[in-house]
Order: structure tokens, then C-alpha cells, then sequence
């Protein structure tokens, strides 16, 4: 008698109609941008956001992951003080929305920030910094680095924590001390659970950055909204501007997948 196979396993070998469909409407928007005038008009614009949308993500997301590195293991750590302070900057980083945290950056902490420098440069005769001088780019990677390391700092808390504890006790017994357990034996292992869930949150910093528009950065968004504010082609420049952003996220997200089942397949 035939065994019916689960629905979990029917779903990993559906045809990807989805992508079908997907691709078909990229290929009738990317026509139109080839022989219709306004389209092309509309791309020839907008593209010339998207190599700031890939330097805000690329640094933002690496900053994001060093300082995220470093809050998972202070969450680690054996002073309370430590543990502590790092589950308060988890707990409510992760409580503002990205919109909030970038406005906030921008308007509040970073005049404050300049106040105190400046603070310390007057007394010492030295020239005065000014809020301009901190352009608004940075502004928003820094925004997107504190947003983003609350998120992979959990990320790499539960890949370390996944480590088998009987290897760590093996390499305490070699006499390895706490820096050599991590970067030999904790931190590669790690890496195998870390990877699928850090790939998801770079694909989700590459739509946020979209944000950094509302600060007037010259990325995508910012250039389309520009666009179709003096063009009023609303409905053509988001179409291209959609085009874009699904194109890079989606092929993306697929190239993470062939990764996640080529290290299963490697692992069997």
C-alpha cells in the first residue's frame, strides 16, 4: 500500500510556479524598460541609487554584525553586569521600529552627540564641530548598524549556545584557553546554524535600507520618489523601483536556499 507523503515533504518538491510567475512579470517590466521611453527614462534614474542602496547595506550589515558578535557574547559572559547590559540594549533595540530608531539617530542623538564633543573641543580652544558635519548618510547606516546588532546578537547567542558542550569541555581538557575555544572550536561550529539566519536578516537590511530615503539619502527609493514627485509617473517609476528591489532580494534569498540544501546534502 502506497504511503501518501507528508504535506512538508510535498512542498519541498513543488514546482516553483511562484518563480515562474515572478520572473514572467520581470520580463514583461524589463521589456518595457527597453523600448518604452518613459520607462527607460525611469531606470535610467533610479539605477543610479543602487550603488548606494548596496554601500548602505554591505556597511551597515557588517558594522551590525560585529557589534552583534559582541553583545552575544557580553550576553554570555559570566559578569552579571555584562549580561545585563547587553539584554538591555537587545530587549529595547527590538522594541523600536527601524523608522523610530533612524529619526532618532538622526534629529535627537546625534546633536547630542556633537554637543559633547564640542563641550570638550571649546575649553580647549579647538574649532567647534557642526550637526552638518555629520553627514546623514552615516546617520542612517549607524541607525541601521544599532537596529540590525539587537537582531543578530540573538542570532549569534542561540549558534553558540547550540555548541555541543562536550566539545567545549574536550578543549577546556587540551588546556585551550577561552580565545582558542572560541575561535577554534565554539565559533566555527556556530557557524553552521548561524549562517541561514544571518542570510535572511541581510536580505531584509537590503528593504530596509529603503529607509534611509526619509533622511533625503540619494539611494533608490529617494531617487524614485524624486522622479515621480516632478514626473508624476507614479505608477512606471514604482514599478521600476519594485523591479529592482525584488530582483536583488529574490535572487538573493534563492542563492541562500541552494546554500542551506548543498550544506545539508554535504552534512548527510
Amino acid at each position: 500500500m502506497f504511503r501518501k507523503k507528508s504535506s512538508s515533504a510535498a512542498s519541498q518538491h513543488d514546482f516553483p510556479y511562484w518563480l515562474v510567475a515572478a520572473c514572467g512579470i520581470a520580463i514583461f517590466l524589463l521589456f518595457q524598460i527597453a523600448t518604452d521611453e518613459i520607462y527607460t527614462q525611469v531606470m535610467a534614474t533610479v539605477s543610479r541609487g543602487i550603488g548606494l542602496t548596496i554601500f548602505v547595506t554591505l556597511v551597515g550589515f557588517f558594522l551590525a554584525s560585529v557589534l552583534g558578535l559582541i553583545l552575544a557574547l557580553a550576553s554570555l559572559s559570566g559578569s552579571i553586569v555584562l549580561r545585563q547590559v547587553a539584554r538591555f540594549y537587545v530587549e529595547i533595540v527590538r522594541g523600536l521600529p527601524i523608522i523610530v530608531l533612524l529619526l532618532y539617530i538622526a534629529f535627537v542623538a546625534t546633536p547630542l552627540l556633537v554637543a559633547g564633543v564640542n563641550a570638550v573641543l571649546e575649553p580647549l580652544g579647538l574649532e567647534a564641530m557642526r550637526t552638518r558635519d555629520f553627514p546623514l548618510l552615516w546617520r542612517a547606516i549607524v541607525a541601521l548598524m544599532i537596529g540590525y546588532s539587537a537582531f543578530i546578537a540573538e542570532v549569534f547567542r542561540a549558534g553558540i549556545q547550540a555548541v555541543d558542550k562536550g566539545q567545549i569541555e574536550a578543549a577546556e581538557a587540551l588546556g585551550m584557553n577561552r580565545w582558542l575555544r572560541f575561535r577554534l572550536i565554539i565559533f566555527p561550529q556556530a557557524l553552521k546554524t548561524i549562517l541561514p539566519p544571518l542570510g535572511n536578516d541581510f536580505v531584509a537590511m537590503i528593504k530596509d535600507s529603503s529607509l534611509v530615503s526619509v533622511l533625503g539619502v540619494a539611494d533608490i527609493t529617494q531617487l524614485g520618489k524624486v522622479y515621480a514627485a516632478g514626473s508624476f509617473r507614479y505608477f512606471e517609476t514604482y514599478n521600476v523601483v519594485a523591479l529592482i528591489y525584488l530582483m536583488m532580494t529574490i535572487t538573493l534569498s534563492l542563492a541562500l536556499r541552494r546554500f542551506e540544501r548543498s550544506k545539508d546534502v554535504g552534512a548527510r
